[in-house]
């Protein structure tokens, strides 16, 4: 069973949902946050990014950056830019891209959870990625953003979503990438109990995105109960923030890779060497997309090539029948000498929501000698990983939309 809880959320005023409303703080990095956040003082990203209001200079792991962030977060309390709701709620967060829409329910996980595997992950974590999400929620006292988690699709759940979005919306919105943000207070209470039990229904929830969030809000729980020699199990720091989408809401977008050089190959040695392993498909000087699962593209030196693997076969094991650990079986290591990914610097990631020509920039650009672009993953082959208590490869999936920060906050007092 599942443990999901209404909170009092802190949010903002409505007619500054979106300007407060902000990107992730992984998906950009110092300087493009300080560009994004120009002429808008509102803007969540001054608190999740907090370095963006000190010197460029500064290491944004310093002490000072998580007060930074602590300080602007009070700052918007007490300016009533945010606000927090008087009594618990669950909340309805629906996103609109290219006229596809996701909605999920906003509410709070419990810790516990997590370190006895009912809410699953398919990603191993980076310590320092780790800590900095720890030190920033203890800073804040409060998940600034929440975590993205799936569950497998319940009727009875969609069902009395469908009846609160048919209601107006408390948000809507349009940010600038063109996506439409819309959230519904739940204030039934008996809404909110169904809601709750519902989810008590709900066996195990899977981590789509934010396994650093996650690992990061169960460090702090756990660290908090273990000070705490009062501790009921009742306290707010239980729990952490979280939206939760059925299954059947979301779409895995490819996650493709750029890497600096051949290895010492030639590039028609490096082709051979594929052309032993797969069939070539098709070769252009377009961009060649591929269309199943198996296929991949290839571009080196202005020309795109679409490859079919010879003796990839259905072998029943979850990650063996990922696209991308062929790739890493196959190519990357015996042929580029790429070992780990997650330590190599001789690789990089790049989403698929930047399309095609991103990897021709990097490319063409220099930087990057060849390009690799991926079947997306899909979210059974995203369940059976985590259910069998499996890690997939580095960089496997990639979620659009994002959600926004900053629409949502849950204070841990």
């Amino acid at each position: 069973m599942a443990v999901f809880k209404p909170f009092r959320a802190y949010r903002p005023i409505p007619n500054k949902a979106g300007a407060v409303a902000s990107r992730p703080y992984d998906v950009l990095n110092s300087s493009e946050a300080r560009e994004e956040v120009s002429g808008n003082p509102d803007s969540f990203l001054h608190v999740i990014k907090p370095e963006i209001g000190l010197n460029e200079d500064v290491n944004p792991y310093a002490d000072k950056v998580y007060k930074q962030g602590a300080d602007v977060f009070a700052e918007f309390i007490e300016k009533g830019i945010l606000f927090q709701d008087s009594k618990p709620h669950f909340y309805i967060y629906r996103l609109t891209m290219n006229n596809r829409t996701q909605t999920g329910v906003v509410g709070c996980c419990h810790f516990e959870e997590y370190y006895e595997g009912k809410i699953k992950k398919h990603e191993l974590t980076r310590t320092a990625k780790e800590e900095d999400r720890v030190k920033h929620v203890a800073a804040l006292n409060a998940n600034s953003e929440p975590v993205f988690f799936s569950y497998r699709e319940s009727l009875q759940i969609n069902n009395l979503i469908c009846q609160i979005v048919s209601e107006p919306s408390e948000y809507d919105f349009v940010a600038d990438d063109q996506v439409r943000h819309e959230l519904w207070v739940v204030k039934d209470e008996p809404m909110i109990a169904n809601f709750e039990s519902l989810f008590e229904e709900v066996p195990v929830l899977y981590v789509a995105d934010g396994h650093h969030r996650t690992a990061a809000a169960a460090r702090i729980g756990q660290q908090r109960k273990e000070s705490n020699p009062s501790h009921t199990g009742a306290e707010e720091y239980n729990l952490f923030l979280a939206v939760l989408f059925s299954d059947q809401e979301l779409e895995i977008f490819d996650y493709n890779r750029v890497i600096k050089d051949l290895n010492g190959l030639t590039e028609d040695e490096f082709i051979t060497k594929l052309k032993k392993i797969c069939v070539l498909v098709n070769e252009s000087i377009d961009p060649i997309k591929p269309s199943i699962k198996g296929d991949f593209s290839v571009f080196i030196n202005e020309k795109w090539y679409s490859f079919r693997p010879i003796d990839k076969i259905d072998n029943n094991d979850p990650i063996l029948d990922l696209d991308v650990t062929y790739l890493s079986s196959k190519i990357f290591d015996p042929i580029l000498g790429i070992k780990d990914q997650r330590k190599d610097e001789r690789i990089d990631f790049v989403g698929g929501i930047r399309g095609l020509k991103e990897l021709e920039k990097r490319v063409n650009s220099g930087e990057m000698t060849v390009a690799f672009a991926l079947y997306p993953v899909s979210m059974d082959e995203l369940l059976a990983v985590a259910d069998a208590g499996e890690i997939m490869p580095p960089k496997s999936t990639w979620f659009e939309p994002k959600l926004r920060s900053g629409l949502f906050i849950h204070d841990l007092e």
